[in-house]
């Protein structure tokens, strides 16, 4: 019966023959390669039985140039079950509507949960996430990556040491730690200590709260030199008590935590090169977007159709997972934006090279510094133009905190 296994699958058809010695024409379909099974003979001249649905062409032509009729009694199978259903108009576009209101549903952000976190930070996190469109009721396919979201929050929150992002299903799951800032041990010194200079410079302001000073404004110093001492000489009154030993009298002190600010005039020598050609890509604004389903490897386009006229483009590619509930689909929806992009070659004067050189030594040497230090004029030390390139030798002037806490040894 190997021959009629998946039939039901396949579906099968129970034919009726009308002729003299019906059965005869069952014996030319089996010689002819059709299957018949469950062969009833009703009367002399009727008989009936089974076939493959897939074999009623082959009996039809097998039919013709003969007297026998044939008639088409019974329907088995699931191709015959899903005609009958998809007859049902009502019945389908219900179940359609259904699928497709539960698809939509799987595919909303309903919750987003922030963890281990203070209340001030969930706050500060949550408007964040409001910017990026991650809210309740927005689509997940429209959300950048959670990787990619955790990149940008890394970058715009900078009291988060670190978060995770996870979407699960319908929901947002986000657990951060907070960034405990810890001082560097030279910058808190416990007990007695002395303010020195961590590098040569003019003296430009002072603020000091604890301490005694030893530079003043205008006094040019070097790296080492003691610029508010922890070491504070006794008054009148006390001196008188200590012993009448000089010797004695200029060894005893008062010692404190120095505390202040130094800000000096600093010097810093630096050199760029800029080149006189650049060659910079430029999006034009002009972009097209295409959506396609993609199962595995193969990809079906489902708006966006036609090919651009770009000459020169940009791609970027965005994949986003699909849920039905909280199953995770074996379909993603791939986004992709093709841009336009020009390629733009300038050639700058010298003018404007030196001008551009002298923005990229001075941001460098920003960064070098820290925020808190101030570039207040540059010069140009030595010029010169070979092999397309601009050389700056720079010399440039900044005002910065030059102070560094060093201890007290007390056993002095």
């Amino acid at each position: 019966m190997k021959h009629i296994q998946g039939s039901f699958i396949t579906g099968s058809v129970t034919v009726r023959v009308e002729g003299l010695r019906p059965e005869l024409f069952f014996q030319q379909c089996t010689n002819k390669g059709i299957a018949v099974w469950n062969i009833t003979k009703k009367s002399d001249d009727v008989c009936t039985g089974n076939i493959k649905l897939q074999d009623v062409s082959g009996l039809r032509k097998l039919k013709r140039g003969t007297n026998y009729k044939l008639t088409f009694t019974k329907k088995r199978g699931i191709p015959f079950l899903t005609g009958k259903f998809f007859r049902k108009k009502e019945l389908v576009l219900a179940l359609s509507l259904s699928i497709l209101l539960i698809f939509c549903l799987s595919n909303i952000i309903w919750d987003v949960r922030i963890t281990n976190v203070p209340k001030d930070l969930e706050k500060k996190i949550s408007e964040q996430l409001d910017e990026y469109g991650i809210r309740r009721g927005s689509w997940t396919f429209t959300l950048d990556s959670p990787s990619d979201v955790q990149q940008r929050l890394m970058n715009d929150i900078p009291e988060l040491l670190w978060i995770g992002v996870q979407q699960k299903g319908t929901t947002y799951v986000l657990e951060g730690v907070e960034k405990t800032i810890v001082e560097e041990e030279e910058e808190h010194v416990d007990g007695p200590r002395n303010l020195i200079a961590t590098k040569k410079g003019v003296i430009e302001k002072m603020y000091v709260s604890k301490g005694q000073p030893k530079v003043r404004v205008n006094d040019y110093v070097s790296k080492g030199d003691v610029l508010v001492s922890g070491k504070l000489p006794l008054s009148d009154e006390e001196a008188a008590e200590t012993d009448d030993d000089e010797e004695d009298k200029e060894k005893k002190h008062e010692l404190t935590k120095a505390e202040g600010e130094v800000i000096a005039k600093t010097w810093y020598e630096t050199d760029v090169t800029v080149p006189l050609k650049a060659s910079t890509e430029l999006l034009t604004g002009e972009r097209k977007t295409k959506y396609h389903l993609k199962i595995g490897s193969f990809q079906l386009p489902i708006w966006g159709f036609g090919d651009s006229n770009y000459k020169n483009i940009h791609r970027d590619n965005t994949v986003k997972d699909l849920y039905f509930f909280k199953w995770k689909l074996p379909l993603n929806l791939k986004e992709t934006i093709i841009s336009e992009k020009k390629q733009k070659a300038k050639e700058r004067s010298v003018e404007e090279a030196v001008d551009i050189g002298i923005k990229q030594a001075k941001k460098e040497l920003q960064l070098k510094l820290g925020p808190e230090a101030k570039i207040k004029s540059e010069n140009i030390l030595q010029q010169s133009t070979e092999n397309g390139k601009v050389k700056l030798i720079l010399y440039m002037v900044a005002e910065e905190d030059i102070v560094r806490q060093e201890p007290i040894d007390q056993g002095d």
